[in-house]
């Protein structure tokens, strides 16, 4: 067992995956990296002391010097990386096991909350109401909550199930739209819907790309002030569906738009127009569109508004069937 824990140590992409990180992030990669340019400057010191200095004594304590301060230093910083890793590591699934303990009372919360609302357990006085819709409306933003951060810990775990299938884009944003349009409503807000004819299909998981579209449509109506409006455009660009939505809102300041896909991080100024939210949406969209194979960006001007976009592979099959139908 021991040997075998041993040799695990030894497999890169088996450590790789237990930290849940990229090559270039993993300490044992960086390890091995590191080893490599040991060698080298090794070989490069051998070969500089051999031609400059006659005795091979000296040649050979100067290669052994040299050695030691690169091992040293490979050692030092590999284990820095790799507490780092293992501290990450661990959060994470702190993160995750709180999350998934989290939903079964909150679920249990909303349901006897909405038993009670319903009358059936007896007459609610109009005050009394009012309290259990403010209790209601919290437990939806911390069941919110608790669902970010299970799908952050899911992602930065390389755990985040996707399962493929072939989907019109058009159709699920459009049911999306209907979904929210009392939200709309509600914030005085229009959305129009544009999108190019006979657009193609493309293979993504729907769940996970509806969480993208809800978060973007969110987003774009929450931050707009008093009245406004928000375009939804799709269109094919070369091999790619373009997916863009742009609204009439605060914008975002200039300063605060390079840590926009970062964990946690709301701007400044929107957080003076609008309290809720957890800072994790963009995180998570940005996470799902590069794990489907797309791209995601932006650009916005601070009280103007905001324009979100994204692109979505397409199969060449697709490109052929489009290529036929418009001949």
């Amino acid at each position: 067992m021991k040997l075998r824990e041993i040799l695990s140590q030894f497999n890169i992409f088996a450590q790789c995956k237990k930290y849940g990180l990229s090559l270039w992030q993993c300490p044992q990669f960086l390890f091995f990296v590191m080893g490599i340019i040991i060698v080298a400057s090794t070989l490069a010191a051998y070969l500089i002391g051999s031609r400059y200095v006659e005795d091979p004594q000296i040649v050979a304590l100067m290669v052994i010097v040299v050695t030691a301060i690169l091992f040293i230093i490979a050692v030092i910083i590999t284990r820095s990386f790799e507490r780092l890793a293992e501290a990450n590591r661990l959060k994470s699934e702190f993160v995750s096991v709180v999350s998934h303990q989290l939903r079964s009372p909150l679920s249990n919360l909303r349901w006897a909350l909405e038993l009670i609302m319903s009358g059936r357990l007896g007459k609610i006085e109009e005050k009394q109401l009012e309290y259990f819709k403010i209790l209601k409306e919290n437990s939806n933003r911390m069941r919110e909550l608790v669902s970010d951060l299970l799908t952050v810990s899911r992602i930065e775990t390389a755990k985040l199930p996707l399962e493929k299938e072939e989907c019109q884009l058009e159709e699920i944003t459009q049911n999306i739209i209907k979904e929210f349009e009392p939200f709309a409503e509600a914030s005085n807000v229009e959305i129009i819907l544009k999108p190019q004819k006979k657009l193609p299909k493309v293979s993504i998981d729907t769940s996970q790309i509806k969480l993208v579209i809800e978060n973007l449509l969110d987003n774009a109506i929450r931050y707009i002030k008093e009245t406004g409006r928000v375009e939804i455009k799709l269109e094919k660009q070369d091999r790619s569906l373009y997916f863009e939505i742009k609204d009439s809102g605060v914008g975002i300041p200039r300063g605060d738009q390079r840590y926009i896909f970062q964990k946690f991080f709301r701007s400044e100024n929107i957080m003076r127009y609008q309290t809720q939210g957890s800072g994790l949406g963009l995180y998570i969209t940005r996470a799902i569109i590069e794990k489907l194979g797309g791209k995601i960006g932006f650009k916005s001007q601070e009280g103007i508004g905001s324009t979100f976009w994204f692109t979505l592979p397409i199969k060449k099959q697709d490109e052929l069937k489009i290529h036929r139908s418009s001949k």
